[in-house]
């Protein structure tokens, strides 16, 4: 009988968000686990502008599991990919055994078929697994009916995929127990605690990053003695200042400490041997623009900070919102002008000082993409309507024009 004839006994879709640290997580103390040298802190993104959809089905009929990531078949053997559904087979099986009358158990000797798209770049420095893994695991987790906590799963695909099971302020706490059973992420504050707060992503290159992060880490953890020194004398310091500033709101010191951290971050990879280089000319330009328009008020309006890849993100309050994009226009001049250049939240225009346009720096044309406004967001979400699914009736892909 062909595969898909005999029906789908279960089918969820589900989104999850992208989240951007601004305390870093850089190296792991277990690789397999993936657990990390020190905690870590981020913001979710709203899924409105960045997210990650996974339609995941099982069927008796499918011979064998299978994904599909962004219209391609991808491996389905990837050992962090295993490792999720091999727990979440585990919490369901261990659920059918302990004799839970709410669980429906046709499905969980059957194959899946998983189907997963993003609507950002992936592998360009957006935290594009962190997103992926934590809708896996949320998705997989409706499918097989599991109720539990599921950040420790996430991390096991991706060590930042946990913090984005939770939406708003997140902290990752790295944990001491060998068995990673401590190393769980856990909500700050919600995405409505801070409404003013605004972000902006600055794509300065969608393409793939040279070095992935998995192995920048791994060489950064073995040859940088800074790496060590930030582990175990400044994260720490760091957090306990983080969540304070995120719980009093207060943004000139969430904004000094999200530098601070990006910069030292970098300078890991740097002090990594051979070293490491995720930052660009416009990334630097970009710091520097920050550090002028800031020392331009006399106070913080803005802050930068830079994931694994040359894209700058840019944490603001909606006041300063305008008039900082036609700061970012003036010294980058885009390619085109047709509105295409902001997208995501909508942005007022603003008029710009001849002050303002002399702050020192020379522009640099095309050096943005695009800019992505966004605020603070939700976690993952659960698509109840059918026509959303990403799989057909038949749990094959939809074909797309």
């Amino acid at each position: 009988m062909p595969e898909g004839s005999m029906g789908i006994s279960n089918i969820a879709t589900c989104t999850a968000p992208v989240n951007i640290a601004v305390i870093k997580y850089w190296g792991k103390r277990n690789e397999e686990l993936i657990l990390p040298i020190n905690s870590s802190l981020s913001v979710t993104l709203h899924q409105d502008q960045l997210k990650t959809t996974t339609t995941i089905a099982t069927s008796r009929s499918f011979q064998e599991d299978r994904i599909w990531l962004n219209g391609k078949e991808e491996d389905i053997n990837h050992p962090r990919l295993q490792s999720c559904l091999r727990e979440i087979r585990r919490l369901a099986r261990k659920r059918r055994s302990d004799g839970d009358p709410g669980l429906d158990s046709t499905g969980l000797s059957h194959k899946v078929h998983i189907c997963s798209v993003n609507n950002f770049p992936t592998a360009a420095g957006l935290a594009s697994s962190a997103a992926g893994f934590a809708c896996l695991v949320h998705t997989l987790a409706r499918v097989f009916g599991i109720e539990a906590e599921l950040s420790a799963i996430a991390r096991q695909g991706s060590g930042s995929a946990c913090r984005s099971m939770y939406g708003g302020f997140v902290q990752w706490i790295m944990g001491h127990q060998d068995d990673g059973k401590d190393s769980l992420a856990q909500q700050v504050e919600p995405e409505t605690h801070w409404p003013e707060l605004r972000i902006l992503v600055l794509v300065a290159s969608a393409e793939r990053k040279p070095i992935g992060s998995t192995s920048g880490m791994h060489t950064s953890v073995e040859t940088s003695c800074l790496l060590k020194h930030r582990a175990e004398a400044v994260v720490p310091v760091r957090m306990d200042g983080m969540i304070e500033a995120v719980q009093r709101k207060d943004f000139p010191a969430f904004a000094e400490l999200t530098m601070k951290d990006s910069n030292q971050f970098h300078a890991t990879c740097l002090d990594t041997y051979p070293p490491i280089f995720y930052l660009n000319n416009v990334s630097h330009q970009i710091i520097n623009l920050v550090h002028q328009y800031n020392n331009y008020y006399g106070e913080t309006r803005v802050a930068y900070t830079f994931d694994a890849g040359p894209n700058a993100v840019i944490f603001t309050l909606q006041e300063h919102v305008s008039e900082f994009i036609q700061v970012v226009r003036h010294f980058f001049p885009p390619e085109t002008n047709d509105g295409q250049f902001i997208k995501g939240l909508p942005v007022n225009c603003a008029p710009l000082s001849e002050e303002l346009k002399q702050i020192g720096l020379e522009p640099i044309p095309k050096g943005i993409s695009y800019i992505i406004s966004t605020k603070a967001g939700p976690g993952p979400c659960v698509v109840d309507d059918p026509t959303q699914h990403l799989l057909g009736t038949d749990g094959w892909p939809k074909k797309t024009e």
